[in-house]
């Protein structure tokens, strides 16, 4: 196991700057694991104790409202660190399912502090990963805002189609099973509601719909539209 860990470690672009001697200390504490799509790394309530890293695969963080309907926060790919607010000692407040078939690498929370102390690189890594998580959050509330779904729904697209996109033929394919229904998690409104904004999107000749996939038509148009008045 420890030489699985450091041969991964040596593989992500997120440890880079990390010294090897870091990376051997991680490696000597650290575990691999696979979690199948639906299932959950940790729960949200829930006492957490170790700080968990994509090695591969997608995760999905996410709150339950009143309700019990899921609002999607974040997507998380590979080299992401899932859970550095793990550090401030208290219970998990966001829950983690896997999204698409993932890998991943745990560490036991107090001996990863120890190593950041050791190690600049790595707690920089750390703070960038919990800056980036803030910004992005700024981005949510700032969308929040009373505009028309389609446009909110557009927006979500062209960061989708920014962060998962691959060019192809007709456009910029979003690279993720994205059912209607998963979208309206990640806005966490009526499936209903979402279908209705994607046909206006569809008619606007923005995106195209084939099954669980969507294509960006012109990710410039897309912008312009949810960027104009409102």
């Amino acid at each position: 196991m420890k030489e699985l860990v450091k041969i991964q470690l040596d593989k992500m672009d997120l440890f880079k700057g990390v010294s090897e001697e870091a990376k051997k200390e991680l490696s000597d504490f650290g575990e691999s694991r696979c979690f199948m799509k639906g299932s959950h790394i940790f729960r949200d309530k829930e006492k957490v104790n170790k700080i968990h890293i994509i090695y591969s695969g997608k995760v999905a963080l996410y709150k339950l409202n009143e309700s019990a309907q899921k609002k999607i926060i974040f997507i998380l790919n590979e080299s992401s660190i899932i859970n550095a607010v793990v550090l401030d000692d208290l219970a998990s407040s966001i829950n983690c399912e896997v999204f698409e078939k993932a890998e991943i690498l745990s560490f036991d929370k107090v001996k990863f502090e120890e190593v950041m102390k050791s190690d600049f690189e790595l707690t920089k890594i750390v703070i960038s990963s919990l800056t980036k998580k803030v910004r992005r959050l700024y981005r949510q509330l700032k969308n929040s805002t009373p505009i028309k779904v389609e446009k909110r729904v557009a927006a979500k697209l062209w960061k989708l189609s920014k962060d998962y996109g691959i060019k192809v033929e007709n456009g910029t394919l979003i690279d993720l099973n994205v059912s209607i229904t998963y979208l309206a998690d990640m806005f966490g409104t009526p499936r209903e509601t979402i279908s209705r904004a994607l046909k206006i999107l569809q008619k606007n000749d923005l995106i195209i719909m084939e099954k669980k996939k969507i294509v960006v038509r012109d990710r410039d148009k897309l912008s312009q539209f949810f960027r104009g008045c409102s």
